[in-house]
């Protein structure tokens, strides 16, 4: 993979202040983040912009806009586009909404999600932003997201520009869906992946789903989204996110006096390309891919024109 299509999203290390964040990403070699709306205004937006720029590092994306069932959205989306614009990235990423008392069933806030869209999106594009749909998994229909397969993310984006409209692909909120293969293809043949992001599925006995890495568990990778190697390459930026804690890995000790020093979720060196040299080299015993990203194997097929988040994950302690 090249490291020109990485960054690590905001979210995966909230409790790092952005200055922190920006220095663990130039020693490790990570040239971009995907920012958040809330940390960055709190920062401050010109801030936040100038301190990236100055440091060399890209705005992969911003997230997050949408939630048009709810009152406020165009004033709400609006800015969102302009702290976008003005934070340099190219790429708003939207939740879209869920059900609402204007809004009380899935036809009604679909179609009011589609018609907030085109109202944003030329305004989105006068400014050079993209807006990038994404889907969630169906458990978070009634009160988050509306949309939740990524064919009825197409359905609404292909009414626009790719330009001005695409989607986000994330395998945690997908890999559920038969269709979300082809779709994947469609999506990819049109440039309209504006965002990618990589991450298993686990259900704890009484919790919350959670994102593990990719076959952490001895199995196919949960969403099995593109087609075979060589059909097409990666192009674009990308970046990194997890929302799930993990061990520090083998004859390391947790905890803040055993931190190896990378970012926290024990990144520890630059990163570089971990290609698999044999057929099990994507299954790996977890602390075998300590250090390391995930292998992006059969993902280097999509067409990509955004971001491609590879799941990190937090020690314990944290």
């Amino acid at each position: 993979m090249n490291l020109a299509r990485f960054s690590v999203n905001q979210m995966t290390v909230k409790q790092l202040p952005l200055p922190e964040l920006v220095a663990h990403c130039l020693r490790l070699g990570i040239p971009g983040i995907g920012l958040w709306r809330e940390p960055v205004r709190e920062y401050g937006v010109e801030a936040a912009a100038e301190l990236l720029r100055d440091a060399g590092l890209a705005v992969t994306t911003l997230c997050r806009g949408g939630f048009f069932t709810t009152d406020g959205w165009e004033a709400d989306n609006r800015a969102a586009i302009d702290e976008a614009a003005a934070l340099g990235t190219d790429t708003l990423v939207l939740v879209s909404g869920g059900l609402t008392p204007s809004c009380p069933d899935l036809p009604s806030a679909r179609a009011r999600i589609a018609g907030a869209i085109g109202t944003l999106a030329p305004y989105a594009g006068e400014r050079g932003i993209r807006l990038a749909i994404e889907p969630l998994h169906p458990m978070y229909a009634s009160d988050r997201c509306a949309v939740s397969t990524l064919d009825q993310a197409l359905e609404i984006a292909e009414r626009f520009p790719a330009s001005q409209v695409g989607v986000t692909v994330d395998t945690y909120h997908l890999w559920w869906d038969d269709r979300a293969p082809a779709a994947v293809e469609r999506a990819g043949a049109a440039g309209r992946i504006h965002s990618f992001q990589l991450a298993d599925w686990t259900t704890p006995p009484g919790g919350r789903p959670q994102r593990p890495r990719p076959a952490r568990h001895g199995r196919d990778r949960p969403p099995r989204l593109v087609g075979p190697a060589g059909e097409g390459r990666l192009h674009g930026p990308g970046r990194g996110r997890t929302l799930q804690r993990s061990a520090v890995g083998p004859g390391r000790r947790r905890g803040p006096g055993g931190d190896p020093g990378g970012l926290p979720g024990g990144l520890t060196r630059p990163f570089r390309r971990s290609a698999p040299t044999d057929a099990g080299a994507e299954h790996r015993p977890p602390g075998d891919q300590h250090g390391r990203m995930c292998h992006t194997g059969d993902h280097e097929a999509v067409p990509l024109c955004g971001a491609v988040l590879v799941h990190l994950r937090l020690p314990s302690w944290l």
